[in-house]
């Protein structure tokens, strides 16, 4: 019997041991931002992101759920914004898309925020970050194919 509770409690001992290291892997040590796919190291001097158009056009290819007959494109030149704390360069876009019902939605206006001159995410409340952006017609965007 002593022999059967000193192995159960092994087993338990060994099991809070083991999970401990797991622990560390569920938290952040940002203050719990959201996830993003970029090595984010937190600098204030971001490269630009040169090839902003291409990375926008190959991801609103996958973010649409029909990339075929975008109207009223619109971007604007990248400019370095604070967003969450950190300084990045964002992207304004403004387009009308169809939905899935082949109507087209209003005009909506949306952020792309780039870390290391990489696309990071899309930020769908660009008020703030968008506010006074100069738009230019993005031709590219309207002759998206599937």
């Amino acid at each position: 019997m002593k022999q059967r509770r000193l192995r159960t409690s092994s087993k338990l001992a060994a099991i809070l041991l083991l999970s401990i290291p797991l622990a560390g892997c569920l938290t952040s040590d940002d203050g719990g931002g959201s996830t993003t796919f970029t090595d984010d190291r937190g600098v204030a001097n971001q490269p630009f992101p040169d090839r902003y158009r291409d990375q926008i056009l190959a991801f609103m290819r996958t973010y649409l759920n029909n990339p075929v007959g975008v109207r009223e494109a619109g971007i604007a030149e990248p400019v370095q914004r604070t967003v969450g704390g950190r300084l990045r360069y964002v992207v304004c876009l403004r387009y009308s898309a169809k939905d899935t019902d082949g109507n087209y939605r209003p005009a909506r206006e949306r952020g792309v925020l780039f870390v290391d001159g990489r696309l990071d995410r899309i930020l769908d409340n660009a008020v703030e970050p968008c506010a006074g952006a100069s738009y230019a017609a993005f031709p590219e965007l309207e002759k998206m194919a599937r």
